[in-house]
């Protein structure tokens, strides 16, 4: 989260204040894409809910602000005493929005419930896998100890907010959160309104610890059609606007009464085939019967599929710039990524020999599904794709579902291949979060909806994960990144620009590479 220093935050207010008519309301109104699919903020670890919930109404002990640095939150510093002991100091004078006030248990009850929350598509255990204990040293220090050395427990802070014992009690329901009865936390903004799919309101904290926000209230109006949102902005109905479409964005530039604001992302595309089972449900002859067995379970069908996509094109025509070609799965800006990789090669001819290699000369039908409003042109990227597979006689077809039933199907494993994102600044998290062995005991893979499993990946990530020597966890992560990119686990297709576009004479935003859509990041022009 970006913040000024204290003194400079509070000079800022006092000036807004001065310039501000009395009595005079500030409201934010941002046409954002994607809802949150619940106010519970431990329920889903997904960007449409982290953007609205983490560093708005709820806070983490740290946040990461837009240049990807930890910054103190709840928690003012973290010391490792030992490889299994960290100590944090807590912020004081904290209080949740009901008044309760913030305590060290609060930690702990909160990392506890982590794993617990019910019907969860991803929960965000692997933050908390690694803690064996919490002790209370005192009113404003915890003890950490973790049952396995963690390099990444500065990284792994960030995730969960913290509720409170007293407000939230025991086993607090997601209903009731987003009912509004438990959506209390301690950010700098209080929650007011919540209607699925269509609204969410906010209104400014005026207890928060820190410097007071400039919105008195902030409305996210949930536009899930690209040109809706554009029209919402021209015709003056908001005042920021998300995922602007690829489309618009040179009319945007063109127009003065709007700025565009993006940066290059953490984020990147990706399709997850079904490679683990023997027969997969949407993958069929040409006549469209089953087959008796699982094309995409060969490592030369996926390679093939992989060869057929023209990532440089799609980047260049569908995204007009506003992407560029994946080359493996982790962030160009990401920690410890494979360096000096060439690109994905597009080679058709390749893929149909491959294809014919692996017993399907004459190709096979597959079904891929994605998001329909998700993030920018995601449809059309599903047909660009399913148009480079026919094109090496993989007939494919196209369904698109609503992000949050997308989810809720691919954790059921309903799929043979679908596509979705993933952000990040590290290269390991992706891959503890997605692609390893699905263990829940542990928390690794509670991504991992194909249930992919491949040893030669998880051994040195596994050592990774627990090697606090910096240049000795790079070796290990580029290995298990290059095991992955080799067997074509997952087939990362595009790293996204992201892009917000708002009224010149109400706003400013400084652009997230998490594509988080926050007040926190907006500011009033005057």
């Amino acid at each position: 989260m970006t913040r000024m220093p204290r003194a400079t935050a509070l000079a800022a207010a006092f000036a807004l204040a001065l310039a501000t008519p009395a009595g005079a309301q500030r409201t934010l109104t941002i046409g954002a894409q994607t809802p949150p699919s619940a106010i519970d903020p431990h329920y889903h670890n997904t960007t449409n809910n982290n953007m609205v919930l983490r560093g708005q109404i709820f806070e983490s002990l740290f946040m990461l602000n837009n240049r990807a640095e930890k910054e103190p939150a709840l928690a003012t510093s973290i010391r490792l005493i030992d490889d299994l002991t960290w100590e944090v100091k807590l912020r004081q004078g904290v209080r949740f929005h009901d008044g309760t006030p913030f305590e060290p248990d609060d930690v702990a009850y909160t990392f506890a419930r982590v794993p617990t929350v019910p019907n969860s598509p991803a929960l965000f255990t692997p933050n908390v896998r690694t803690i064996s204990a919490i002790e209370i040293k005192d009113a404003e220090t915890i003890i950490i100890r973790t049952r396995e050395p963690n390099p990444l427990m500065h990284f792994d802070l960030t995730g969960p907010v913290i509720l409170s014992r007293r407000v939230h009690g025991e086993n607090p329901s997601t209903p009731d959160f987003n009912s509004g009865r438990l959506a209390i936390g301690t950010g700098p903004y209080r929650f007011a309104s919540f209607a699925h799919n269509e609204r969410l309101e906010l209104v400014r904290n005026e207890e928060y610890w820190g410097p007071a926000e400039p919105w008195d209230r902030v409305i996210y109006r949930y536009i899930p059609q690209a040109g809706a949102r554009t029209a919402a902005l021209l015709a003056g109905e908001v005042d920021l606007i998300d995922y602007v479409p690829v489309q618009d964005v040179a009319m945007i530039q063109r127009d003065p009464r709007f700025t565009l604001f993006t940066i290059d992302s953490v984020t990147f595309v990706y399709l997850f085939p079904d490679s683990m089972r023997e027969t997969s449900p949407f993958v069929a002859d040409k006549q469209g019967r089953p087959l008796d067995r699982n094309p995409l379970a060969d490592r030369r069908v996926r390679e093939a599929l992989s060869l057929a996509i023209p990532r440089q094109v799609i980047a260049e025509r569908l995204y007009s710039g506003l992407a560029s070609p994946a080359d493996q799965f982790a962030a160009p800006q990401a920690e410890h990524r494979l360096e000096n990789l060439p690109p994905l090669p597009h080679d058709p001819a390749r893929a149909r020999a491959l294809l014919a290699e692996a017993g399907y000369p004459d190709g096979f039908r597959l079904t891929i599904h994605g998001p329909n409003g998700f993030f920018p042109s995601d449809q059309s990227l599903l047909q660009a794709i399913a148009q480079a597979f026919t094109r090496i006689g993989v007939e494919t077809q196209v369904q698109t579902l609503p992000p949050a039933t997308l989810f809720t199907r691919a954790t059921n494993r309903d799929f043979s291949l679908f596509m979705t994102y993933f952000s990040s600044v590290l290269t390991i998290n992706p891959m503890r979060q997605v692609v390893m062995t699905r263990n829940p005991e542990l928390g690794y893979g509670p991504f991992n909806r194909q249930r992919y499993s491949n040893p030669a990946m998880d051994e040195p990530l596994a050592k990774a994960l627990v090697t606090m020597d910096e240049e000795r966890r790079r070796e290990l992560t580029q290995q298990a990144a290059r095991a992955l990119l080799e067997d074509k686990g997952v087939l990362p297709i595009i790293y996204l620009k992201n892009s917000w576009a708002g009224r010149r004479d109400r706003v400013t935003y400084d652009p997230s590479p998490y594509n988080h859509t926050s007040a926190i990041y907006a500011r009033p022009v005057n």
